[in-house]
């Protein structure tokens, strides 16, 4: 925040949780704030942090309006909106001095002590009016929203504007008793002083961006139209589930299908069945559906059949926490499966990077004839951020080694799984004249015959690994932040990316320089990891598991482990830039004193 004439201050950087219980409606109220930002000219980025339950339990939403480029919730909050005591609990350790605090004090006042000092307290019985003049305790959000918006330095008409957009689809009723809502939102904060272009803040709106508010997972589901995606298969599974719901959307104006399956088994099995027909097809899930499909997946890298797979990771095992981030499924990804079989794990790191690296996922899996995972993590599916519209012309579809009729009459004999000088064998649809061939779970030979000849199954296996090789080339790059010549780097994939750019701007302000190397590709390891670390004095691998997984495969694929440094979270809180910066600092200030304390020692013994 600037301040304008020692008044108030201009928002450049705003921090807002709303937190309460599930069903209290804290999503609707971030989501609304982030459209309405967003038409102000910033860009926006959300969190969530809900229980898998549909009513009851702790549930908070936050939202980050800035401008330039964030891709994660600042350390700090400037202004939470409690609806209850428990969102006081668990959130007063994200507030500093500088922070304001909005209270609905239906349940009593708050107790001395509840809030460290300096912290503006603006409290209301929100929960009390909604009950005497909507009967329905839902509405309080909206009048939360009301005195949220006025604080700010929001104009009321553009609440009004973007309320009618929002529910005017629900029904008049539910329109009018929310503007009425708002009013009286209005009201509580002219009691507080803060009438409308008169609050704590102000808001310098500017010529608002094209741009699109959305999500990882809308954004895979996009990439994959683009790149000629037809065929959709999928069980709902908390956080994948909105690849689902677009696609179903969205697939059927393309000639598509996206279809809802019993289970994860009959998912995986469909989509094999719909690409041999040559369709470009994909499924999404996530831990314990990913883990039911391991069968499936590993007969479409014997029988080379291209198949998309969205891992949207969560805490695990097991259940675990449905609805918290984790990025624990990377083993189960490059080494899941019983035997040996060719696989490309991509990994995006905002909603932009989903899109293109779905299209890319999809180009890939129908070139090389093999599965390719998409590896995403809950933040990166679930959250909200703002995007520069897609450029289309970005994206080719890739045909791949695919023969027509004219094709397959150029030939002596076809092959399904002829050996080729790349490894990649010639594919035919079914029904195209003279290309009939076998598809079998068993070790085949060329014509996809059953075999267990031992030359042939080496033959036949190297056929298969060889094509990783040939396509190493061809796999999307990681992203290099930083000159190049620091001694401190940063490795992360997913939900990681935002914060280790945050956590690297503190520390440059400190006097500390590092540069990252944010993964795209993180199956097969491509040389330019072990070119990025071998540049570093240290190198810190930021991810969510408890083991530290992708450290511990850069070093499996001979990176030097004695520069290797993990930081790791696994207690389904996403990281703040704070955490790292601190992290670091640490690190160096110890080393530091530990430089110190030798040189003083051999001193002494001399």
């Amino acid at each position: 925040m600037t301040p304008v004439n020692g008044t108030q201050p201009v928002l450049e950087d705003l921090n807002v949780i709303v937190a309460g219980q599930g069903g209290d409606g804290s999503l609707t109220v971030v989501t609304l704030l982030a459209e309405l930002m967003r038409d102000y000219g910033f860009n926006v980025y959300t969190e969530r942090d809900v229980l898998s339950r549909i009513r009851g339990g702790h549930t908070a939403a936050t939202v980050r309006a800035f401008s330039g480029d964030r891709y994660c919730i600042g350390s700090n909050i400037d202004l939470l909106v409690a609806l209850d005591d428990e969102a006081i609990e668990k959130n007063t350790r994200h507030l500093d001095g500088n922070s304001i605090v909005i209270f609905d004090e239906s349940g009593g006042k708050l107790t001395n002590g509840s809030l460290p000092k300096g912290i503006k307290l603006y409290s209301a019985p929100f929960n009390r009016i909604a009950m005497r003049t909507m009967r329905r305790e839902l509405y309080r959000n909206s009048i939360a929203f009301g005195v949220v918006s006025r604080l700010i330095g929001l104009e009321d008409e553009a609440l009004k504007k973007i309320f009618k957009k929002r529910f005017a689809r629900l029904g008049t009723t539910v329109l009018d008793y929310n503007l009425e809502a708002l009013d009286l939102g209005f009201g509580i904060a002219d009691e507080f002083g803060l009438t409308n272009g008169a609050g704590l803040y102000k808001i310098k709106k500017k010529k608002a961006a094209n741009k699109l508010l959305i999500t990882g997972n809308e954004s895979v589901a996009l990439g994959f139209i683009v790149a000629g995606g037809r065929f959709y298969a999928g069980y709902p599974i908390t956080p994948s589930s909105e690849i689902l719901e677009s696609l179903q959307k969205w697939l059927p104006m393309f000639g598509g299908v996206a279809r809802q399956t019993e289970d994860e088994l009959s998912g995986i099995n469909m989509a094999m069945g719909a690409a041999l027909t040559g369709a470009r097809v994909m499924v999404g899930t996530s831990g314990p559906g990913f883990s039911l499909m391991q069968e499936g997946i590993g007969h479409a890298g014997s029988a080379e059949i291209p198949i998309v797979i969205v891992d949207c990771q969560r805490a695990g095992p097991s259940t675990g926490m449905p609805t918290k981030p984790e990025q624990s499924d990377i083993n189960l990804m490059i080494f899941g499966g019983h035997g040996d079989f060719p696989r490309i794990v991509l990994a995006p790191g905002h909603p932009e990077d989903c899109f293109y690296l779905a299209a890319e996922a999809t180009n890939l899996a129908f070139k090389y004839q093999c599965p390719v995972y998409i590896s995403m993590d809950q933040g990166l599916s679930q959250n909200i951020a703002t995007v520069d519209p897609f450029d289309l012309e970005k994206i080719e579809v890739d045909e791949g080694y695919q023969l027509d009729a004219e094709d397959l009459k150029k030939l002596d004999v076809y092959k399904r799984y002829a050996h080729t000088e790349n490894d990649i064998s010639p594919f035919a649809k079914p029904g195209t004249p003279g290309g009939f061939s076998l598809v079998t779970g068993n070790e085949h030979d060329e014509w996809g015959l059953v075999s267990t000849d031992p030359d042939n199954r080496v033959q036949m296996m190297k056929k298969r690994m060889n094509k990783i090789e040939h396509a190493k080339e061809h796999l999307p790059e990681a992203r290099h932040f930083g000159n190049g010549d620091e001694k401190i780097g940063f490795i992360g994939i997913g939900m990681t990316y935002g914060v280790i750019l945050e956590a690297m701007e503190q520390l440059e302000a400190y006097g500390v320089d590092t540069q990252f190397l944010q993964l795209r590709t993180i199956w097969p390891v491509l040389d330019e990891v072990n070119e990025f670390i071998n540049r570093c004095d240290k190198v810190y691998v930021v991810e969510y598991n408890a083991v530290g997984q992708l450290a511990h495969l850069l070093m499996h694929q001979g990176a030097d482990s004695g520069k290797i440094i993990k930081i790791i979270k696994y207690d389904g809180i996403p990281f703040r830039p704070r955490e790292i910066y601190n992290r670091v600092m640490e690190e160096n200030k110890s080393n530091n004193a530990g430089k110190k304390k030798t040189k003083k020692k051999r001193a002494n013994s001399k």
